[in-house]
């Protein structure tokens, strides 16, 4: 009798294992679709942007039949492991917290994060504008580049989205020098710098560079270094749950071949203006 129960408990464990790694023929990719130009809703109410004209790519090469659907972003992991969808494409930076509860693709992105101010503000002339800091880097390098940053910011309103890796960086670096207020979507926190409430953002600088490309914000520029690394994490990939190995296997060959043949760089620049390599 204890010899036919392990083997039924094998067989129904090797049937997930088998169940949990076949290769799927149709999957739901979620993403924000607030966060422009990455993915955002055009006026049409259809979504649009880099990250969707991606996974479209994406899922020619993994040759499944897939749906893009828009989830609020803090509701984006729980709803993965809650199985509402399949894959995450809503440039989410691949952090160790993150791979705690999810697992990632390939990165099809890099990262890079900066401050947005007011041009003729009390922060238009923060330290460092203009270098690059990485936050990889040494202690000595950090606090001779960190500590300026630190008193220029002091007192100040700073606005981050919520559940990113740029709330984490204001509260490793800058705890108790600044207070950090926190937004459901990057466009709230740019509409309350613009309404005086808050004094800067911090957010990736792409999302940056394509809200100072709108005649409203022609008043506001990017100040103090461009930071990588440490709490920006390890780039951006699509999110997907720790079991689905097959699916992550195809996402990762479908991303090195749209590196390879140039579509990514295409797609990037077509949106974002810039390369994300």
């Amino acid at each position: 009798m204890k010899k036919t129960m392990i083997a039924i408990i094998a067989t129904m464990l090797a049937a997930g294992t088998a169940h949990a790694q076949s290769k799927p023929t149709e999957i739901k990719i979620a993403t924000e679709g607030a966060y422009e130009p990455w993915n955002f809703t055009g006026p049409d109410g259809k979504l649009q942007g880099f990250e969707i004209d991606l996974a479209n790519d994406l899922c020619g090469r993994m040759k499944v039949k897939c749906t893009i659907v828009a989830q609020d972003w803090d509701g984006l992991i729980p709803s993965l492991n809650a199985k509402k969808f399949d894959a995450i494409m809503a440039s989410m930076i691949v952090t160790p917290k993150r791979l705690e509860v999810i697992s990632f693709s390939k990165p099809y992105a890099s990262t890079a994060a900066a401050f947005m101010v007011q041009k003729d503000g009390p922060l238009a002339n923060l330290p460092g504008t203009g270098t690059v800091v990485d936050l990889n880097g040494d202690s000595a390098t950090l606090d001779a580049a960190l500590k300026p940053l630190e008193g220029a910011l002091k007192g100040s309103n700073v606005g981050a989205q919520v559940s990113t890796a740029n709330v984490a960086f204001l509260d490793k670096y800058f705890k108790g020098a600044l207070k950090t207020r926190e937004y459901k979507t990057t466009e709230q926190h740019d509409l309350d710098l613009q309404a005086g409430r808050i004094d800067a953002v911090v957010a990736q600088k792409t999302a940056l560079t394509a809200t100072l490309s709108k005649a409203d914000f022609k008043d506001y520029k990017i100040a103090g270094p461009t930071f990588t690394g440490g709490v920006f994490g390890q780039g951006i990939g699509a999110g997907l749950r720790k079991d689905d190995t097959a699916l992550k296997a195809m996402f990762d060959a479908a991303i090195e071949a749209a590196k390879a043949d140039g579509t990514i760089d295409k797609l990037a620049k077509k949106w974002i203006k810039t390369s994300v390599d």
